[in-house]
């Protein structure tokens, strides 16, 4: 397989004590903060990196055959403190797709355990970069 590289960058921000904004080089921003507000701490944001992911895959390939009567992902998972430091166990993710009777609805019903699974082990880049435990370098300026 043909490796393609493509950069992605972005900037974060500290904008009040406890309080910061991600920006990208499209202008958009994310507030996010410690969990003391109603902003989504750093780990809810992976949470939430992980289902937009495989969401965007799996409505890309199941709404080709039919518009989904609801469409929710939950993301869960356990917050662990232990010798190996602060990390996520037990990452669930679970569908809740429906689609409408009818042929159309059928053909994507069909394809949804596939769209899943194709997510999941090749498409979502978000959950291969956690399941492939990508290293992460730091440098100070």
């Amino acid at each position: 397989m043909a490796t393609d590289v493509t950069h992605r960058s972005l900037s974060v921000e500290r904008v009040a004590p406890g309080r910061f904004a991600a920006v990208n080089s499209r202008g958009g921003r994310i507030a996010f903060g410690t969990g003391g507000d109603e902003d989504f701490t750093p780990t809810e944001l992976l949470l939430i990196a992980i289902g937009g992911c495989t969401a965007i895959d799996i409505d890309i390939l199941t709404s080709r055959r039919a518009e989904p009567d609801s469409f929710e992902i939950v993301v869960a998972a356990d917050k662990v403190r232990d010798d190996a430091g602060n990390h996520l166990a037990n990452i669930d993710v679970t569908y809740r797709v429906t689609f409408p009777p009818g042929a159309d609805g059928d053909r994507a019903r069909a394809i949804l355990p596939v769209a899943v699974r194709e997510s999941h082990d090749r498409l979502c880049t978000v959950g291969r970069t956690v399941e492939l435990a990508t290293p992460i370098a730091t440098t100070i300026e």
